[in-house]
């Protein structure tokens, strides 16, 4: 009996791509593979790649330059790059490390069995085509494993919106909604396989436009044919545009039970001269008058952003409107960056912001944005929510699990399982996570 082959995936960057390594890996199951631990035991290794980070393609390379000694050692090891850097630097990736076998694009992941078996015949594989056929189609589920409790399922992919610091409309492509009934089926199916919180995922999550029986859906509407699935308890989704934030989606957030109070919303920056240099088609105060009516519909959600510091001709005022802006909304958790530059963009052409003085802007913005995450998670104590708990904590007889709101709970003196929900008191709060016990 031939042994089972090994594939090892390291996965960068955003939940999509969490998703993605998933689905690479259960398309090259149906080849025979199965999880490795490590590099050192695998007979395949891919890197999920992302290329929103600095310096990006270059931690590719540095990434792939430890694996020389070990294809000397395993000369049958395969080794592939996938992701937005796969998609953005392609040929150059074959040419610069010839240890490469295969190169896949976003858009081609249900292509890898066959690229697979070429690369094991010795060909090198290059595939960084936007195919006219739905990938997600061609992706089968392989047979019914147990899953997690939680699971991320992706809606929709690709971007039009065209934000100058972006590289995601070139590396992704185009807007393109998934038909409705393939993403039910697909949720029956995680639901079928233990989990009960799904996570909606799109680049522009929002502008999801899915065909239906009736026409398209709203990811509004998208969310009530998930409300009905039993044995689904929460719904979720990321990441939002302002601009897509329509009113049937506002008014779910009030009326749909599963559909959790938490919102991701990026604004990126506080000063309208600097989003409008950024391309991102609203204002600050559009962006603060929908906070108030979304907070309207559910005055308990946490709300989430994004914020991009020393973008250029950025100057202490226009930073200033960013410290106003967060001021005023109060986010509870939020994700920051000094800008740096990607090639092709717009904004990479443009005058730069003095380094030291980026660094400066993104030291004070984080401690602001620190400073309200721990304020809002220390109002949670004393508070009841749910907790879906996830897996056992570090201590013995402690279980840890996700809040309504996101937030990271653990309990102690535990008897519940994994995939159980319920409901907790908020006794303490720490760093970056809250303490509970159980309800009677």
């Amino acid at each position: 009996m031939t042994a089972p082959k090994k594939l090892f995936i390291k996965t960068y960057g955003c939940q999509m791509n969490v998703y993605d390594s998933e689905r690479m890996a259960e398309a090259l199951g149906g080849q025979g593979y199965t999880e490795a631990k490590s590099a050192d035991e695998a007979d395949m290794i891919l890197l999920n790649t992302c290329h929103i980070r600095e310096k990006a393609a270059e931690k590719v390379y540095s990434e792939l330059g430890r694996f020389k000694k070990l294809k000397a050692q395993k000369p049958d090891l395969k080794i592939g790059v996938a992701g937005c850097v796969a998609q953005a630097e392609g040929q150059e990736i074959m040419r610069r490390q010839p240890l490469v076998d295969l190169v896949v694009g976003p858009q081609s992941y249900h292509r890898l069995p066959e690229m697979e078996e070429k690369a094991r015949e010795g060909e090198k594989v290059l595939d960084t085509d936007f195919p006219e056929e739905d990938k997600f189609e061609k992706l089968k589920r392989r047979p019914k494993s147990k899953r997690g409790p939680t699971a991320f399922l992706t809606v929709q992919e690709g971007c039009d919106k065209f934000c100058a610091f972006c590289v995601v409309p070139y590396t992704r492509g185009a807007e393109v909604s998934r038909p409705a009934d393939r993403i039910l089926t697909e949720a029956r199916d995680l639901v079928e396989r233990g989990v009960r919180e799904i996570t909606l995922l799109g680049q522009n999550v929002n502008a999801y436009h899915g065909a239906g029986a009736n026409g398209d859906l709203t990811l509004a509407q998208l969310i009530w044919e998930l409300d009905k699935l039993e044995g689904l308890e929460r719904i979720r989704f990321t990441t939002s545009h302002p601009n897509d934030m329509m009113n049937d989606l506002i008014e779910a957030h009030g009326t749909c039970k599963k559909l959790m109070p938490y919102l991701h919303l990026p604004v990126q920056a506080g000063s309208d001269k600097i989003l409008k240099r950024m391309n991102r088609s609203h204002t600050a105060e559009s962006y603060l008058r929908l906070i108030e009516r979304i907070r309207a519909a559910r005055p308990d959600i946490l709300i989430s952003g994004d914020f991009i510091v020393g973008f250029p001709e950025e100057t202490e005022a226009d930073f200033q409107a960013t410290l106003d802006l967060v001021e005023e909304v109060k986010y509870g958790t939020a994700y920051s960056f000094k800008y740096s530059t990607r090639p092709g963009t717009p904004a990479a052409e443009r005058p730069q912001v003095d380094p030291v003085e980026a660094d400066d802007r993104l030291q004070r913005l984080q401690a602001l944005l620190t400073r309200q995450q721990r304020e809002i998670q220390d109002s949670m104590v004393g508070r009841e929510v749910g907790v879906l708990f996830e897996k056992p904590g570090r201590q013995a007889g402690q279980m840890l699990g996700k809040s309504d709101y996101l937030h990271a709970v653990h309990v102690a003196d535990c008897d519940r399982q994994a995939g159980d929900l319920a409901r907790v008191r908020i006794v303490s709060s720490r760093t970056n996570s809250l303490a509970g016990e159980l309800i009677d």
